[in-house]
Parts: C-alpha cells; sequence; structure tokens
C-alpha cells in the first residue's frame, strides 16, 4: 500500500486522516492505491489517468505493464492506450468492436474502416448511376422500334418489325428494379474529419495582424501577465499547476472575464472551448442546444450538425438531459467548428472526446489558419505540439519559452 501511494503522490498521507480532510483527487488516488495494492487477478479501472500528475502516471503504467492478471480500463488517455493495452474495445452505436495491436492497431484499423466505406459509397453511387443510364437508355432506343402494323401478324410484316416488349423492355425493368433495390438499401459514406475554418477579417485578407494583445494585465491575485502578443496564425500552449491562472487567461482573452487591470485587444472573432460544462437551458433536443442563440432555421441548423459527423440522425430527438458529459462534450465541438473564428481558445479541449473524435481534432487544428490558445494535460497533445509554450505558476506568468513543450 505504501509503495502505491508513494508512486501516485501520497507519500505522506498520516494513516489517521479522515476521507472528509482530503481533496477529490486525493480520494480518487487513495482508491485507486488501494485497488493496486490488493493485487487481484482482474483490475478493472474507470478512467484511471485522472487526477494524477505525469510522474504518478508513468508509475501507474509501469505498474500495470507488471502486472500479471487482466486489466480492464475505460479511459480517453491515448499515451496510456499506447503504452498498456494490446486490444482496445471501442464502444459505439450499439455495439462493441474489438482491435487487436494497441493503439497504433487501432488507428490503422480505423483509417482501413475508413477507406473500406468510401470504397462501399463510390461503388454505390457507380452502380446507381449506370443503372439509371442504362434504363434511360433503353427507353430512348424502345421508343424508336416501330410498332407493329394492324395486319401484321398475316403477312411477312410481322418477321420485319420486332414487338416492342422484346429486348428493350426487358433491360428497362431489370435496371428499374436494380435501382429501386440500390435506393431501398442506400450506402452511406462515412462522416467526414472534423474541419475548422478560419474567418479572414483584416483589410488585406490575411492574418498578419496580432489576433490578441495583452498589456498590463492583472485579475487578482491569480493572474498577472506583463505583456502577450498572439499572432495571428500562431500556436500557443498555455500549462502549469492547477491553480496558477490557465482558466482565468483563457477568460480574459475570450472576454469574458475584465481584468483588474490592464488592456486587452482581440481582432476578429473568437471562438472558445471552456474547461466546464455549458449551462443548457432545461428541455433542449440536441440541434436546438446547437443552434441555442443563433437566428436562421432549426432545418439548416440540423442539416449543419449532421453534416459535421458527430451526431447522427438518431441523436436529433434526443434531450440534452439525457446525455452522456461527452455527447455534451460534443455539442460545444459542435458549436465551435461550425462557425469560422480567427482566435481559438481551447481550455482542456480532449477531456471527455473519444481517442478518435480527439485525432480527428489535433487533424483540423493543424490545417486552421486562424491563432490558437490551448490549455492541455493530455500527453500526446503536448507532444506533437508545435509553436510557443507559457508556463504559469502561482498566479503569474513565471516563463515565456520558445521551445521547451513539456512532452510525456
Amino acid at each position: 500500500m505504501d509503495i502505491a501511494l508513494h508512486g501516485l503522490g501520497l507519500p505522506g498521507l498520516a494513516r489517521d486522516r479522515t476521507l472528509g480532510t482530503l481533496s477529490g483527487g486525493e480520494r480518487s488516488r487513495l482508491a485507486l492505491a488501494a485497488t493496486l495494492a490488493s493485487q487481484p487477478e482482474l483490475l478493472l479501472l474507470d478512467e484511471p489517468t485522472n487526477d494524477l500528475d505525469d510522474q504518478a502516471v508513468r508509475w501507474l503504467e509501469a505498474h500495470l505493464r507488471a502486472h500479471r492478471g487482466t486489466v480492464l480500463a475505460v479511459t480517453h488517455d491515448r499515451v496510456f492506450l499506447e503504452r498498456v493495452t494490446t486490444t482496445i474495445l471501442e464502444v459505439g452505436e450499439g455495439k462493441v468492436t474489438r482491435y487487436g495491436d494497441g493503439y497504433d492497431g487501432y488507428l490503422a484499423a480505423k483509417a482501413a474502416e475508413r477507406r473500406r466505406r468510401l470504397q462501399e459509397y463510390a461503388d454505390w453511387c457507380a452502380e446507381l448511376a449506370r443503372n439509371q443510364k442504362l434504363a434511360a437508355s433503353n427507353v430512348s432506343r424502345l421508343e424508336a422500334i416501330p410498332r407493329k402494323l394492324p395486319f401484321a401478324v398475316f403477312g411477312h410484316g410481322a418477321f420485319r418489325t420486332r414487338s416492342r416488349g422484346h429486348g428493350a423492355m426487358g433491360r428497362i425493368r431489370n435496371a428499374k428494379e436494380r435501382v429501386e433495390r440500390l435506393t431501398a438499401h442506400p450506402v452511406a459514406p462515412p462522416p467526414e474529419p472534423l474541419v475548422l475554418a478560419a474567418r479572414m477579417t483584416t483589410a488585406d485578407g490575411q492574418t498578419s495582424q496580432a489576433a490578441a494583445e495583452l498589456t498590463g494585465v492583472r485579475v487578482g491575485d491569480r493572474l498577472h501577465v506583463p505583456s502577450l502578443r498572439i499572432g495571428g496564425e500562431e500556436r500557443l500552449l498555455v500549462t502549469g499547476p492547477n491553480g496558477a491562472g490557465k482558466t482565468t487567461l483563457m477568460r480574459v482573452l475570450a472576454g469574458e472575464l475584465r481584468p483588474d487591470e490592464g488592456t486587452v485587444s482581440t481582432r476578429g472573432r473568437v471562438g472558445h472551448l471552456r474547461q466546464e460544462e455549458t449551462p443548457w437551458p432545461p428541455g433542449l433536443t440536441v440541434p436546438q442546444a446547437f443552434a441555442d442563440g443563433r437566428g436562421g432555421d432549426l432545418d439548416e441548423h440540423t442539416d449543419h450538425l449532421l453534416s459535421l459527423g458527430l451526431f447522427g440522425p438518431a441523436d436529433l430527438r434526443l434531450k440534452v438531459s439525457e446525455l452522456s458529459y461527452g455527447q455534451r462534450r460534443r455539442i460545444e465541438l459542435a458549436r465551435l467548428v461550425g462557425e469560422p473564428v480567427d482566435l481559438l481558445l481551447l481550455d482542456e479541449p480532449t477531456n471527455h472526446l473519444s481517442p478518435a473524435l480527439v485525432e480527428e481534432l489535433e487533424g483540423a487544428l493543424t490545417g486552421y489558419q486562424g491563432a490558437i490558445v490551448i490549455v492541455t494535460h493530455d500527453r500526446r497533445t503536448r507532444t506533437r505540439f508545435t509553436g510557443r509554450h507559457l508556463e504559469l505558476k502561482a498566479g503569474h506568468v513565471a516563463q515565456l519559452q520558445e521551445a521547451a513543450v513539456p512532452g510525456c
């Protein structure tokens, strides 16, 4: 037990402390340590890396790799999946799909599955078009065939004029039946990957101007930013311990929090994916939540939502109160990517999103042409990040680094 407590970041936990005196994170780590110390043959872990710092996660991964029994973990941590798991079970659309060869095998299989679905859709479209063309062309041929003469049956004319039901009519019938079968059983294409659009608002249509500038900004004891300029296409990673002011900085940039001192200016439109959940009005359905506060026709918003691939037709009748936290997070993500913005503020964007969706989001960020400020504990996202790194400590800007981005 002591080894597990030390590895999970609770080395000096007094034995006489009551649970009521522990924080939520400390209680989670204590429960995990007790579970590991019991050395069960089957370990069931639900989001085990939550509330752990990088050092504690590395210890946990090493411990689980050495575990002689079976480990079944529910997690959104992609590095954990990469380092610990050999088999991935994906739960979705009412089924469970098994993928082997760890996380890399899962990604390869998902890519192959998408290529297969695209090919099946292309084949369906081609077959439908071919039969529609076949039916139309044979109708033209049929019209060109002369009708039987009234008394041709009594003379050799019957041998020179063919029945209109011969040949072309059969091909038309077969082609129409095939079209009906294809139309009755359509093949849907896979959802398109997420796409983030930047709205160019500068006079010359470029992003040469700064997306945001902060001068002498102070918010109580939580945040002090002497000077910060974010370029029009810049990527900025913000890190720091809990309580250092990361979310406060994001709210100041979003215009949701007015600083006690200093000036804040932003160019164009700002999109903010908040860490905390959006309080939706009660009774809203998924399309209504997506369209909340926006003008236009609800049907148009619904079509737009479906085109993003984050929700299927069966989800449209659901109310927000019936959704899981991850599904509600997808509504917020849909609202973010659904309209072009110049500055993206992403506060823990990978929280509660499936690994496949996070991969899509990262791909979309790569092609995004505006400025991005991201706060994240996701180790894989940090490892892949290219750009400036701003580290916050104890309520003030401690260091502005150009390269030293924290990895795994």
